[in-house]
């Protein structure tokens, strides 16, 4: 499990790129469909990574906080399903159900979107305010599947207090850390 860290090169200010993806059954997803009032939590996930899974639950929990808010929030799997079958479309709904997700799991088959995100790892959490400009690049947390750091969700939690509040986003983002997102052959970005 080697730790790979979030790169952060999408600025705080930037526009949210715009997506249509699916999810495991068909169904189309825009950025406006899946956007709230007050703003929009981007996550790159995917089943299999023990980063994601150290905070699936947690992120059903922050998730139903965050629609309180008027933050919509929405999970994206840009993994090759292919060299890694864990992550393959059908194999999303039972990861939905086992974690509590009520949020859109969608998949990014080309990805295509990991790459305008500038997306490096799962879990990679983005958050934009109601104008889609992003307000937040970094950690859920400092907790990890291998350190005693309980998951509380205080970095992104901080972060929409301050979005929701009107307050200036958070100064001294960490990144998140988890696995590479795990590119086609050929399909790496060049950064």
């Amino acid at each position: 499990m080697a730790e790979t860290p979030s790169t952060r090169l999408l600025p705080l200010g930037s526009r949210a790129p715009e997506f249509e993806l699916p999810d495991a059954h068909g169904r189309l997803y825009t950025l406006d469909e899946v956007r709230g009032p007050k703003g929009l939590m981007i996550m790159f996930v995917c089943n299999h990574c023990p980063y994601v899974v150290h905070l699936a639950a947690a992120l059903a929990d922050f998730a139903r906080e965050a629609e309180v808010l008027g933050v919509g929030m929405v999970a994206i799997n840009s993994n090759d399903a292919e060299k890694y079958p864990a992550d393959a479309p059908h194999n999303m709904p039972s990861f939905v159900v086992q974690h509590g997700w009520t949020f859109p799991y969608l998949v990014d088959a080309d990805q295509g979107v990991a790459k305008s995100y500038v997306a490096a790892c799962t879990p990679d959490f983005y958050l934009f305010d109601g104008e889609l400009r992003l307000v937040y690049c970094g950690q859920f947390d400092s907790s990890r599947p291998k350190n005693t750091e309980p998951v509380t969700g205080a970095d992104l939690r901080e972060a929409l207090r301050r979005l929701c509040a009107g307050e200036p986003p958070l100064e001294g983002q960490r990144p998140s850390t988890g696995c590479n997102i795990k590119w086609r052959a050929g399909n790496e970005p060049q950064l």
